[in-house]
């Protein structure tokens, strides 16, 4: 008899770094676990990450393993949230790479939105793939072998991919339908085909962030002098400090 949910056999995978996006962590997850399954966040790095919405702080998510703890065999899928932080720190990490090609290697699930698939870009999984991303990243996407579509979500064998929040509606459950299948095909044939064109401004949503961010506070700013300070106190040569008075 399958179960209602479908998903309590699965473990799934979340990759992330400090500056995720909130939203595209946070409900995707509490989507999943409603669902059934068992998630893990997998980091760079041990404790508490931080989230941004948009430009902005937002709240730190617990890491259950690190990128060297987590192996393809002990998943059933992996979940790459976006953010404009976020994939551009699991790009430069090599064993990111790796676990994110191993996935799409093996057929396992790969779900991903808006910036996530910069770090496919990276681990060079794309190359002729056919997905959606947030619309600034499209060239890179392009760049890298893949067929670009702006559309809200796009399934290509077993990869699946949405552009950002703003489509999480449809990314919700083509995500949960993607887990269910289980492995695919690696890879489709998609020959002949176009990439949608580039957009022709940036979306008003994020420059208008920007623009009415708050300005850094004076605690704030205190704050990184003293950690620059503190930075420079630790590299400081053992036995004596750097700061020293010359003499005439």
């Amino acid at each position: 008899m399958t179960s209602r949910h479908g998903l309590e056999d699965r473990r799934i995978a979340v990759l992330c770094a400090d500056g995720f996006e909130k939203v595209e962590l946070t409900v995707p997850v509490r989507a999943l676990k409603a669902a059934g399954a068992k998630v893990d966040v997998v980091s760079l790095r041990r404790g508490r990450i931080r989230g941004l919405n948009l430009n902005l702080p937002a709240t730190r998510v617990r890491v259950d393993r690190t990128v060297e703890q987590a192996g393809v065999e002990d998943y059933d899928g992996l979940l790459v949230p976006g953010g404009f932080i976020n994939p551009d720190l699991l790009r430069q990490s090599a064993p990111a790479r790796a676990l994110v090609r191993e996935f799409v290697e093996s057929g396992k699930p790969v779900v991903t939105l808006c910036h996530g698939p910069w770090v496919l870009a990276s681990a060079g999984v794309l190359e002729g793939r056919t997905l959606t991303s947030w619309a600034g990243i499209r060239d890179d996407v392009v760049n890298a072998g893949a067929t670009w579509l702006d559309q809200d979500v796009v399934r290509d064998g077993n990869l699946t991919s949405s552009r950002g929040p703003k489509d999480m509606a449809a990314f919700v459950p083509a995500m949960l339908d993607a887990f269910r299948a289980g492995p695919l095909s690696a890879t489709t044939s998609h020959s002949g085909s176009q990439s949608d064109p580039q957009r022709s401004s940036p979306p008003e949503l994020v420059t208008a962030a920007t623009r009415w961010s708050p300005k850094l506070s004076t605690v704030a700013l205190a704050g990184v002098g003293l950690t620059a300070l503190a930075m420079r106190a630790r590299s400081a040569p053992e036995g004596g400090s750097r700061w020293r008075v010359r003499r005439p």
